[in-house]
């Protein structure tokens, strides 16, 4: 499993509340694309319309070789989910707070795949306590390699 592309800054800014695996259609330029690690999922984002799960803001870049047939780099694009799954998430983002935001994008088997994750925005507090959580970790670490 080779992974393409990870939304570093979800765990800064998110709790994380729930993680899915989804399946994504493509055109065959953005599978090319994607093999050619030209992807960004960092500002992307999903939503649940009219009982299907998009992603939106998703940056595959057009592939280099292609010719008019090439894909529009910021479309949105479906993804593929169990009826049970998307009533599942549906539920949990109609409540305060909730969001679907893509964690990685990577191939499984020859198909690409996408970690999604239910998440409610942190406050400055709580970044504050996690940074401080990873540096008094990062001291004891550097302190126990010294014994």
């Amino acid at each position: 499993m080779e992974i393409l592309a990870k939304n570093r800054k979800a765990f800064y800014q998110y709790e994380i509340l729930e993680k899915i695996e989804a399946g994504i259609v493509l055109t065959g330029t953005e599978v090319k694309s994607l093999r050619n690690k030209d992807v960004s999922i960092n500002d992307s984002f999903g939503q649940i319309d009219h009982g299907e799960v998009f992603l939106y803001e998703m940056h595959i870049g057009e592939y280099k070789q292609g010719n008019r047939q090439n894909h529009e780099p910021k479309r949105r694009r479906k993804l593929l989910l169990h009826k049970r799954e998307i009533a599942k998430i549906a539920g949990k983002v109609k409540q305060k707070g909730c969001t679907i935001i893509p964690l990685s994008i990577y191939f499984k088997n020859g198909l690409a795949k996408l970690e999604i994750a239910l998440v409610r925005g942190k406050s400055k507090v709580d970044k504050r306590e996690d940074i401080k959580k990873r540096t008094v970790e990062r001291e004891i670490r550097q302190v126990m390699k010294k014994f």
